[in-house]
């Protein structure tokens, strides 16, 4: 059977990542969370002092660029890849709301973007993959036969962060992941380089009133569709 691409583009906390891994998944295909590339970078950038009050030495981090080690390692209990950066396993501290009030300002770096397309586009030549991010059906793959774009209101996904990060043990407060959200809506919509936006001929999909259950089901269901449209 002939696999195709599926790009899965969208806001932060919409859950693209909670369904792109099931439907890799149920599908059987590889799944890539391209915004944990971003955030692996970012990290880095913070454990080395690259990153001070939200302004980042960026001369530096772009030395460093190139020798940074990014790697997905399946998880065999979990069913998914975790995230590796040079060697260690920082799946959980990507996560993290400091990282996240920092991810937005390293991904609108030219020469970042760059750099971690191109990995990405290796990763998905052979198709048979469910790739998610902020520009994966417009730049990364804007031939991937189904293109999901994924929205909802910015206070209804500030309350999934929000529960999020308080079951993961950390002390936040619901205003500051608000306005987390809001910020990096703007700069993810208003950068130079790749602004997120809808892909020509993506699916629009709201999921603010949806659970889990029915919006996999919905997609998934799609994603059928259009895997036969494309054996025909």
């Amino acid at each position: 059977m002939n696999k195709i691409t599926i790009a899965i583009d969208g806001f932060s906390s919409t859950g693209k990542s909670t369904l792109a891994k099931e439907l890799a998944k149920k599908l059987e295909y590889v799944y890539v969370d391209t915004g944990a590339m971003y955030r692996a970078v970012t990290l880095h950038a913070m454990q080395n002092g690259l990153i001070e009050n939200g302004d980042i030495d960026r001369e530096s981090l772009l030395k460093e660029l190139d020798g940074i080690d990014m790697k997905f390692v399946f998880n065999q209990e979990l069913g998914f890849a975790e995230m590796f950066l040079n060697g260690e396993n920082v799946e959980k501290d990507i996560r993290t709301l400091g990282v996240s009030k920092n991810v937005s300002q390293v991904a609108e770096i030219k020469e970042v973007r760059s750099r971690l397309v191109s990995l990405q586009k290796e990763m998905g030549k052979d198709k048979g993959i469910v790739m998610d991010g902020r520009d994966i059906g417009t730049v990364v793959f804007p031939e991937a036969e189904l293109k999901i774009f994924m929205t909802a209101s910015p206070e209804k996904r500030a309350v999934r962060r929000y529960k999020e990060l308080l079951d993961r043990g950390e002390d936040v407060k619901y205003e500051d992941i608000l306005e987390n959200v809001q910020k990096r809506d703007y700069i993810d919509s208003h950068r130079e380089t790749s602004p997120l936006k809808k892909a020509e001929g993506a699916v629009e999909f709201d999921n603010s009133d949806m659970g889990l259950v029915q919006q996999f089901e919905r997609m998934y269901e799609h994603s059928l569709r259009v895997i036969a449209k494309h054996q025909a």
